[in-house]
Parts: C-alpha cells; structure tokens; sequence
C-alpha cells in the first residue's frame, strides 16, 4: 500500500480510536470512522507483542492483513479511516484464513458491502 493509504502518526491512530466506532471477530478488532471528504481510505495496522513475541510473527501477521486488503481495495469504502487491530488468534492463521476472517471483520463494520463474499473477491 502506498503512504497516502496509511494512518502512521499517533494523532490520527488516537482520533480514530476516541471518535470512531468498533467492531470485532475472533482474530481481528476494527475501529472505523467515517471521513466524507476523503478521496480514498485509509488504514493503520496494529499487532502487539501480546500476539507474537518475535517480531518474525508479527511481521508476518501485518504482511497477510496488507496482502489482503490490497486484494480487497476495489471493494473497500472509500471514504473510511480504519484500524486493524490482531487478536492472539490471528498468529495461527494462514493467508486463505487470515482473508477470510478480513472480510467478516469489515463487512461487519460496513466497510465492505455485506453482499461481498468471499468467493465474490477471490475472483
């Protein structure tokens, strides 16, 4: 994902968390806000060190969460900053289970159209 589709900076990460709303599956915690005026999404990816303790599994969480939205792009509002936040689950995922769960987490929060399945962004 390039820049433009991140939120990096501890003030964005904050004005999510205190103004948006949340929503949850067993492996993934998303809190999303709605931007009208925004051209395109925007995403901030969180794994603690509660999920994996080396940054190797960490790093391979973050990749399969990117991997996946980029996969999910053209589906995506695009007027929403969200946060994905990994659950301890989400270390035991492989990339099929970790997209799947992606699509269940967003299209609860509204994210993704409830109509979209998984089946559908495969294609």
């Amino acid at each position: 994902m390039r820049k433009s589709y991140r939120i990096k900076r501890e003030d964005e990460f904050q004005d999510v968390f205190d103004n948006g709303q949340s929503v949850a599956n067993r492996n993934f915690v998303i809190y999303y806000l709605d931007r009208p005026e925004a051209k395109h999404f925007r995403v901030g990816i969180s794994v603690g060190k509660k999920i994996g303790h080396r940054a190797n599994v960490r790093n391979r969480i973050k990749r399969y969460i990117r991997q996946s939205l980029l996969e999910l792009k053209p589906h995506i509002d695009p007027h929403m900053d969200f946060l994905v936040i990994a659950r301890k689950g989400a270390s035991q995922l492989d990339m099929a289970a970790s997209k799947k769960n992606m699509v269940h987490a967003l299209s609860l929060a509204g994210i993704l159209p409830r109509d979209t399945q998984a089946e559908d962004v495969q294609k």
